[in-house]
């Protein structure tokens, strides 16, 4: 049940979404060890975003997952995204953040009841 929330300044028009998408998908599923038929990634593109007071292609991640996260993990997670992100959408890395939960299953729901 990883979910990868991304959003980033940077317009979509023109860009393969479906590769930022699967490269995110396989790289979640890998690092955190989670099967990847139960991640979900969400981009949004053209996002208002201000990072070091000018709008420069930037981007925000939060990461929730039912276990899993950590410090080994989350440095992990953080290198792979940033390089998919500079990769398919020029977003340098030192304009990237993420934020990482680590949540209850019970606080996560799915097919109409939690985990």
């Amino acid at each position: 049940m990883p979910t990868l929330n991304l959003s980033t300044n940077v317009p979509l028009d023109g860009v393969v979404t479906s590769d930022v998408l699967k490269d995110a998908s396989k790289a979640v599923a890998r690092i955190l060890g989670k099967p990847e038929n139960y991640v979900m990634i969400l981009l949004q593109g053209g996002v208002p975003i201000s990072f070091a007071g000018d709008e420069q292609p930037a981007a925000y991640g939060e990461l929730v997952s039912i276990g899993a996260v950590g410090p080994d993990t989350n440095k992990k997670l953080s290198k792979a995204l940033a390089d998919i992100l500079d990769s398919k959408l020029s977003v340098p890395p030192n304009r990237f953040y993420i934020k990482f939960y680590d949540v209850k299953g019970s606080d996560f729901g799915w097919n109409g009841s939690t985990f």
